[in-house]
């Protein structure tokens, strides 16, 4: 390899510095700006194009609308939520890889935080777009309770523990994640997002490896040498799915 090879020259570096984004971002730049200065709308697919000094057809062939320009990264970060999820093993505790399938999402708004915010004020004005959002989410939702449907299959009332608990986690994120675009991006989101996500596991995760702990109302007696002998004491009414989560609990089981 010559060194030309090695490393590009002055012009070469001046010309990767002047050169244009990739045709997708630049659409989405010239979308949100146009956004920005007249209204949503009140800007044509036309107007776009003609700002990114592209055709309609290029625009139509990375977005199949108007609103999917609102948000170009989801279906990127759904597949890769979707392909974490199905990397994981039988070993994993199902609630703790769901939080973490969750956290991708963060991942995905806090790269950008001036984009996350601007979308973020911009759906709040426009309906069309809240309606728009509240389907992604719906998709998201769905991608977990599908992998949590398949850990729980053959449990009691398994498929509805798995739809609660991806309900849950979707609630918890974006509750953290909306009061960080709220602020405009301040403070640590990461921070907020696992605090929101804690409250999740705690309610419906397996607790931590080593000698389970009893939870206050429950006394567990285990004898080496002997059987395990659980005793579980609740208060009358107790739904029994939440009967058998403190059993199950007190066992180390998932």
């Amino acid at each position: 390899m010559s060194s030309s090879d090695a490393s590009p020259g002055r012009g070469g570096r001046e010309q990767a510095a002047t050169a244009k984004p990739p045709m997708r971002d630049a659409l989405v730049a010239a979308a949100f700006r146009l956004f920005l200065e007249r209204g949503y709308e009140q800007t044509t697919v036309d107007d776009i194009v003609a700002l990114a000094g592209v055709g309609r057809r290029s625009f139509f062939r990375y977005f199949p609308s108007k609103e999917d320009v609102v948000f170009p990264d989801h279906e990127r970060c759904l597949a890769d939520m979707t392909a974490f999820l199905s990397s994981g093993t039988d070993d994993d505790e199902p609630v703790r890889r769901v939080c973490d399938a969750a956290r991708l999402v963060l991942r995905m708004y806090a790269e950008n935080p001036t984009f996350s915010v601007q979308r973020y004020r911009l759906t709040r004005k426009v309906p069309g777009l809240r309606a728009y959002e509240l389907s992604v989410v719906w998709r998201y939702e769905r991608a977990l309770a599908q992998y949590l449907r398949a850990r729980f299959a053959g449990r009691p009332d398994g498929t509805l523990r798995a739809d609660v608990v991806a309900a849950a986690v979707v609630a918890a994120h974006n509750n953290a994640l909306r009061s960080w675009l709220r602020s405009d991006g301040q403070g640590d989101a990461g921070a907020a997002v696992d605090h929101a996500l804690g409250h999740v596991q705690e309610a419906f995760g397996r607790p931590p490896a080593g000698p389970p702990s009893a939870p206050a109302g429950q006394w567990s007696g285990r004898d080496e040498g002997q059987d395990d002998v659980v005793v579980v004491v609740s208060r009358r009414g107790a739904p029994l799915w939440r009967v058998v989560q403190e059993i199950e609990s007190t066992l180390g089981r998932d």
